[in-house]
């Protein structure tokens, strides 16, 4: 299977079934993360965060999607904490402040969209 040649920071396969959760493995004490597409358009970016494990408050000039995968996290999006399970997903506006923190471990795909401003 040939890899996908113009995603630059990938190395997953193209045209070919994966199970998403598959591919990163939690890792103890660390919050892990694995590139599926990087375009100028924008990025799909797959993570793993070990239970307490989070990325701090942090703002994006972009519009951004999180869905779990697996696990529970909570997400904070401009002071409002929101709980998320595997299943779930949020959509954190450009802009707004948020951070995330690992309820239980958590698997989580991060889509963001890049558009013209």
């Amino acid at each position: 299977m040939e890899q996908n040649k113009g995603h630059s920071g990938t190395n997953v396969p193209a045209a070919k079934v994966l199970a998403l959760p598959g591919l990163l493995n939690y890792q103890e004490g660390a919050v892990v993360s694995r590139t599926v597409i990087d375009q100028k358009t924008g990025t799909v970016t797959l993570f793993a965060f070990d239970e307490g494990q989070g990325l701090s408050e942090h703002t994006a000039p972009y519009d951004a999607m999180v869905y779990l995968l697996d696990g529970e996290a909570e997400v904070t999006i401009a002071g409002q904490p929101l709980h998320l399970k595997t299943g779930e997903m949020v959509i954190m506006p450009a802009n707004q402040p948020h951070a995330l923190r690992a309820i239980r471990k958590f698997k989580m795909l991060l889509i963001m969209i890049r558009y013209a401003m």
